[in-house]
């Protein structure tokens, strides 16, 4: 079994990579065009400033383009979002909602450590 699954790890990381970028690039929606239940947010804001990063490193994470920058920057941002409105309401994740941005934080910083792997823009831009 362990075979089979590390012959599938390259896809599995794809998957992950994939689904990352782009639930991050809803909340990138959410902030600027107001989409998806969110409000539209003034672009001149923290959280419009937010609202920009989680659209662009949501995308290229997504895409496996400019990853490992993309993804870094996705990290601490989400370590500054949840310093700045999560960790104020109480000490622990569960209590002040910051679960999320806690994850989100976690998962692009293994994404910018990992890179974006061989399914990706960028490994396709290497090749050539």
């Amino acid at each position: 079994m362990s075979a089979l699954l590390r012959k599938l790890q390259p896809y599995a990381f794809v998957v992950f990579r994939i689904a990352v970028g782009g639930l991050f690039l809803f909340h990138g929606l959410q902030k600027l065009f107001g989409w998806y239940g969110g409000s539209q947010l003034p672009l001149l804001s923290l959280r419009g400033a937010a609202g920009i990063i989680e659209l662009a490193a949501g995308a290229l994470v997504a895409l496996g383009a400019w990853t490992v920058p993309a993804a870094f920057v996705a990290s601490g941002e989400m370590l500054v979002a949840y310093g700045l409105a999560h960790h104020p309401r109480g000490g622990w994740p569960i209590e002040n909602g910051g679960e999320l941005a806690l994850l989100y934080s976690a998962a692009f910083l293994y994404i910018s450590t990992h890179g974006p792997g061989s399914l990706s823009l960028d490994a396709l831009m290497r090749r050539r």
